[in-house]
Formats: C-alpha cells, sequence, structure tokens
C-alpha cells in the first residue's frame, strides 16, 4: 500500500513538474491537440539500478531523442523501497502514432541492440515496464 502512495505521488509530481515545463513552451494549439504524453516506470534488477541510470545517462535519452522521443523529464524515488530500484520518466510526441512508430524504430535500432547487449552482459537490468499514455486535461497548463 504505502509503495503505491509513493508511486502515485511520484506520478502526480512528474506530470505536474512536465507540466509546469511544457506550459513555458510555445507551440500552436493544433499541434498541442494531439500531442501525447508518455510516463514510464521501471523496476531495476537487484543491484542494478546504478547501470540502469548510466545507461540512460549516456546512452539511452540520446537514442530517444535521435527516434523522435522529447525527453521531458527523469525521477529517482527518494524514499524506499522504491529508491532501491526505480526510474520514472517522461516522454512527449507529436501523437499517439508517431509514439508507435518512435518505439518500432528505437527497438530496431543497430545502436541501442548493441548498448543493450553490452550492457546486459551480467543479466537484465530492468525486471518490470510500467506504460501509461497520458494527454493533457483542459485545464492543463500544457493545454
Amino acid at each position: 500500500m504505502l509503495k503505491m502512495r509513493i508511486l502515485m505521488v511520484l506520478t502526480v509530481a512528474a506530470v505536474f513538474a512536465a507540466g509546469f515545463w511544457l506550459g513555458k513552451e510555445r507551440t500552436s494549439k493544433a499541434a498541442a491537440k494531439d500531442r501525447v504524453f508518455e510516463l514510464r516506470t521501471y523496476t531495476a534488477s537487484e543491484g542494478n539500478l546504478q547501470n540502469l541510470h548510466a545507461r540512460f545517462r549516456n546512452h539511452t535519452t540520446k537514442l530517444f531523442q535521435k527516434h523522435g522521443m522529447q525527453n521531458i523529464g527523469y525521477w529517482a524515488p527518494t524514499d524506499a523501497p522504491l529508491s532501491q530500484n526505480t526510474l520514472i520518466y517522461l516522454l512527449a510526441y507529436p501523437d499517439r502514432e508517431a509514439a508507435k512508430k518512435a518505439w518500432t524504430d528505437f527497438r530496431n535500432d543497430p545502436d541501442w541492440k548493441k548498448v543493450q547487449q553490452e550492457s546486459e552482459v551480467k543479466g537484465k537490468l530492468v525486471t518490470k515496464v510500467d506504460s501509461v499514455y497520458l494527454e493533457p486535461t483542459d485545464y492543463s497548463a500544457m493545454k
């Protein structure tokens, strides 16, 4: 129950922070209308959270950008137990179809395949991935 509460607080904080930041960006109403966000939560395998952070820091965020995924923010929980194994991040796409294409292109990218293989020599870094697609409400600063 505590873990779920912490995750919900982190989710709200992540979306709020993204809304604040994106509210300052200038986008056309047409583009903003279809824009979609993806909130992802990764559970790292035991002892691999720092390796997961390193992979994102050194490779993954750049590859996301290469494939049209907008890196909005990355968060590390501050309270145990989530602080020991969780990475939360938010991406943005022009629309849901662009998100689907971006993930397909990313997963098939030879650079990603190489990075993944090299970083998982001793085993998988992630045991669970949760993904939620979001759209701003009509009263959001992002609308």
